[in-house]
């Protein structure tokens, strides 16, 4: 790194005594870029990350903390509901951001948002929904809350030391670092976040489910969890597309993604489709307007009109169909080209210790456990140094009742108050707490039936703190109060699953793309400047001359079908897929449509060749300018997805001549330019999968020739062809007969 220049003021600013002159003000000093990273950036990112976008074991954010656990100090567990402004005015005593955003996090946290499937607010007023996106929440001052039932579960035994507690960003209050959840939350409600360099989104599952899979783990940690816990549960319901392969991959993981699909019935009377139910990853809004653009474009004819009518009930999108439409043949391209069915990418990353990690369901639920057990502890714990100190001061008590006379003496005979604790201690033989518990007895008690109703608790006492401390030494004891709290949640706050698992479905993209291919007789023509035409064969009768642009030809012309699969070849070595019922049809009074605008093609990139397959079956035979040529299988040009452009279609290493098609071994007629003409049978070639393979050499050329042409050849087009055929390879070919060049020419 060159040595740092000194930054030089200029002379005329350093004489200057103008007031609030800064010496040196807006002079650049260079500074290393990772010192700056390291003192800037860095506790920015770590910031973002441990204390605003990753959820950790507890299941929350620290907004969502903050907020719940003020409605919990200010008594909305069981008190009645209070003004959303309240809440939000006392949870800036430990969220130092606006109350806009303290308020909108409350929101998200509501049963009324409908995003949660176990919301911890109870909502009254308009808190908006989470599918519409122009349904908005109304301001603060409006709405009220309290906090749900299940949120006892959040903070029971908050106050017996069970998690650690911190001061605010003010160093007033202390708040919880975690809480001290019952069951697993972190995976009963959805979850997303985007950090610095990475993000969390985690899926919801069934309380039930997850509360009997927790507790089968903890008994068995063999226990497969897709028996217990068979998909994620959605707010929104709908139908998840089950994949047994994709769902394991997730839950060993956590990364993959869950299909959902809406829910839909039809009308028969109203002649209309009513979706209720949508994916939760959209909003009605964008399927509307998708829906109305594939109206607008003509891909979607069935469709008549389609309006919102969610109201109080809940979600309604009705869509009215023209007569004769099959609604779930309509259906099934609307999952294909609309968020109608939507995917949910997995990305469990939650903080473990101040560390995020991604983890699989599997290893959530074990440090989970982990993070619960240290809480029972913790609140054993706690009681067991209640219950010992208090059996401490009644065994002390105890001793007083073989002589109550004797204490009563004992503090009326002592002169000062200070040595009535210390004779206590003498006369009875009790520590000083115990003797200071005595002391502070009231007169009015001082007879046997208080004592004794106090000793009586000795016995449970006793029988409480050897349980107690037989809990701590015992692991299985500890996991067995965590199973039976499992058991207390299901069966308290379970509720049968919203989105409904669909084991076998008819896949959307492929039953949609069978519908919608009509099938029926055509007849293409692709020209030498790109142009397409697709013509019905009774159009083609009726029609006069082909127009085509001027100095341009056809150099393919193929009946086939409606449904045929086309590949473009380009001249930057890609191919661009379609099928023929993309382009509509047309008549060959008009020039067609021109491929590299409708397919979409590169700037100054040129359509060379057409391509034409229903199965992909058979071989390419490439030929190239320096001789040589390949021969190409089909089946490496056929995709598993839609995918619309491939590169690598052929080898650019010399300019490409030809591409032609074939299902059987046949015959090729090359020339030059030198004249020279040989035909090549494709079975002395060595057919190959790769695409952009070089092929080999077939023709030998002087310098300064080329291979001008190679072509299709039938028996009979030569006088004498023997002349032109070899058994090997390569071949320079002969000089064509005058009768021969004839034939040539007319090829």
């Amino acid at each position: 790194m060159p040595p740092k220049k000194k930054s030089k003021t200029p002379e005329k600013i350093q004489n200057t005594s103008i007031q609030g002159y800064i010496e040196n003000a807006g002079v650049v000093v260079e500074q290393p870029i990772v010192d700056t990273l390291e003192t800037n950036y860095m506790p920015y990112a770590m910031s973002v990350i441990l204390s605003r976008a990753i959820p950790e074991i507890d299941g929350f954010k620290p907004s969502h903390r903050k907020i719940l656990y003020t409605m919990y100090k200010m008594g909305l567990l069981n008190g009645s509901r209070t003004k959303s402004a309240n809440i939000v005015g006392q949870t800036m005593r430990l969220n130092p951001h606006g109350d806009q955003a303290i308020y909108e996090t409350m929101v998200r946290l509501s049963r009324g948002y409908e995003a949660l499937l176990c919301p911890f607010v109870d909502s009254k007023g308009n808190f908006g929904k989470a599918y519409s996106r122009d349904m908005a929440f109304a301001a603060s001052r409006y709405t009220e809350a309290k906090l749900e039932a299940i949120c006892a579960e959040l903070f029971a035994d908050i106050d017996k030391d069970t998690v650690d507690f911190v001061p605010n960003y003010d160093n007033s209050p202390t708040e919880p670092v975690l809480l001290p959840v019952s069951f697993p939350s972190i995976l009963v409600n959805n979850n997303m976040g985007i950090a610095v360099g990475m993000a969390s989104n985690i899926c919801s599952f069934n309380l039930a489910e997850v509360c009997e899979t927790a507790a089968a783990l903890i008994k068995d940690p063999r226990h497969d969890i897709l028996s217990t816990l068979k998909a994620p549960d959605f707010p929104g319901g709908g139908y998840i597309l089950y994949n047994e392969e994709e769902m394991r991959r997730i839950y060993e993981t956590g990364r993959g993604s869950v299909k959902v699909r809406s829910r839909y019935n039809y009308d028969k009377t109203n002649n209309c489709i009513e979706i209720t139910e949508i994916p939760s990853t959209t909003t009605v809004e964008v399927i509307i307007d998708k829906v109305a653009e594939l109206v607008k474009s003509g891909k979607i004819r069935e469709i008549a009109d389609m309006r919102d009518e969610t109201d109080l009930s809940g979600l309604k999108l009705t869509i009215d169909l023209k007569r004769g439409t099959d609604p779930d043949k309509l259906m099934q391209k609307l999952f294909r080209a609309t968020a109608l069915e939507d995917s949910f990418g997995c990305n469990f990353n939650i903080l473990v210790g101040g560390v995020p990690q991604v983890m699989g369901v599997g290893a959530i639920l074990e440090e989970w456990t982990a993070f619960r057990r240290e809480c029972v502890r913790r609140r054993v714990a706690y009681e067991l140094e209640k219950k010992s100190a208090k059996l401490h001061l009644l065994k002390g008590l105890a001793k007083i009742l073989l002589d109550i006379d004797k204490a009563v003496r004992i503090v009326r005979e002592t002169e000062e108050e200070r040595e009535v604790v210390p004779n206590l201690m003498i006369g009875f033989g009790i520590d000083e707490k115990q003797a200071e518990f005595v002391a502070e007895i009231k007169l009015r008690h001082l007879n046997r039936e208080y004592i004794l109703k106090r000793t009586d608790e000795i016995e449970s006492l006793e029988k409480d703190v050897a349980d107690m401390k037989a809990i701590l030494a015992d692991k299985k004891r500890v996991d067995k109060i965590i199973i039976n709290e499992l058991k207390d949640v299901a069966a308290k706050y379970g509720k049968p699953r919203r989105s409904e698992i669909l084991m076998e479905f008819e896949s959307a993209s492929a039953a949609a793309e069978v519908q919608e291919v009509p099938d029926y007789p055509v007849v293409l023509f692709f020209t030498r400047e790109g142009y397409f035409k697709k013509i019905t064969p009774l159009s083609l009768r009726m029609s006069g001359e082909q127009k085509l642009k001027e100095g341009d030809e056809v150099i393919t012309r193929l009946e086939t079908q409606n449904n045929i699969h086309l590949l473009f070849f380009s001249d930057k070595g890609q191919v661009y897929k379609a099928v023929a019922a993309d382009f509509d049809d047309t008549k060959a009074s008009v020039m067609g449509d021109y491929i590299p605008a409708k397919l979409g093609m590169e700037e100054g990139e040129n359509a060379i060749a057409m391509v034409a397959t229903m199965d992909y079956k058979g071989w390419l035979f490439a030929t190239f300018e320096n001789g040589k040529a390949a021969k190409v299988e089909l089946a490496s040009y056929e995709t598993k997805t839609k995918r619309r452009k491939l590169t690598g279609a052929y080898s650019t290493k010399s300019p490409l001549v030809s591409i032609h098609p074939f299902t059987e071994e046949r015959d090729f007629l090359l020339t030059a330019s030198s004249g020279r003409m040989l035909i090549v049978n494709t079975s002395l070639i060595l057919a190959k999968a790769a695409r952009d393979t070089q092929g080999v050499q077939v023709m030998t050329l002087k310098k300064n020739t080329r291979v001008l042409s190679c072509l299709p050849f039938e028996e009979g087009k030569l006088a004498a062809s023997h002349r032109y055929r070899t058994r090997k390879l390569p071949s320079s070919g002969s000089l064509p007969r005058p009768e021969d060049l004839g034939e040539q020419l007319m090829l």
